[in-house]
């Protein structure tokens, strides 16, 4: 599954951890590809924002879990801080 395509979000890629945690579930991976590109950067920033191992490793499963409980975007974030940069 390592030719399997997995969006990007607007400003960020989607890490190796993320992108392997999305392959191995086709559920989730179905919404992943659902919601927007501004909202993929939003969990993909939320799963990067965080410094700890242990910490990251549970925003990569509440990512899976929250796509595929309907969730478009992660809770209580404020957004992502790096696409304001881009903005025109």
């Amino acid at each position: 599954m390592t030719n399997v395509r997995v969006s990007a979000g607007v400003v960020h890629e989607v890490p190796t951890d993320l992108r392997e945690v999305l392959v191995s579930d086709r559920e989730a991976l179905a919404k992943w590809e659902d919601i927007t590109p501004l909202a993929r950067n939003e969990w993909i920033c939320w799963v990067e924002s965080v410094k700890k191992p242990e910490t990251r490793r549970n925003h990569v499963e509440r990512t899976r879990t929250q796509l595929k409980d309907g969730k478009r975007r992660p809770c209580c974030w404020p957004g992502c801080p790096h696409r304001k940069r881009f903005k025109a």
